[in-house]
């Protein structure tokens, strides 16, 4: 496998959330988005990074130094019980199966235990994305349930529900 790093973020990772928008890419996540809403996307991405509200990264390596995917944490409630880190990722298909995934989800794990370890991190990969589920397994998250969750495109699709559990007691 080749060395994989995340590079936050920038104004010039537009073409990335346009190549990452591939109908291959976006089968789990109920299809491709518009033109408009990758640059609302894009926009909210780069928000996020300037109030703190959530932390995108490009995936790249030293060959793709553009990126080959996008992996990022941002807060999540758990129906109010439970302060949560939700991430979400993609990998283009032709670096697929290659182990890119998995490090840049060990890589984000790490960045969001950097700014609070004590809370649980959540993913949400449909019932039928096995390659995303297998992941979620591989890297120490329970499998807590199934429930209905919106997808990207607005949709509404069957999810496990996958929790890594703190790596902190949180504090008073």
């Amino acid at each position: 496998m080749t060395d994989v790093a995340l590079r936050p973020w920038s104004e010039g990772d537009l073409d990335l959330l346009v190549r990452n928008n591939a109908p291959e890419l976006m089968e789990h996540l109920g299809g491709p988005e518009s033109d408009e809403k990758l640059v609302a996307r894009h926009a909210r991405y780069l928000r996020g990074w300037r109030d703190g509200s959530s932390q995108m990264y490009a995936i790249v390596t030293p060959e793709h130094p553009e990126g080959i995917g996008a992996i990022g944490f941002w807060p999540h409630d758990d129906d109010g019980d439970r302060r949560m880190f939700e991430v979400g990722w993609t990998v283009q298909a032709a670096h697929q199966g290659r182990g890119v995934a998995r490090a840049a989800l060990e890589s984000l794990i790490e960045a969001a235990h950097a700014v609070d370890a004590s809370r649980p991190i959540a993913a949400y990969p449909r019932l039928d994305n096995d390659a995303s589920n297998a992941l979620c397994r591989r890297a120490g998250f329970v499998l807590e349930g199934v429930e209905e969750f919106e997808y990207p495109a607005g949709t509404w699709l069957q999810s496990n529900v996958w929790v890594l559990p703190p790596a902190a007691p949180a504090t008073a």
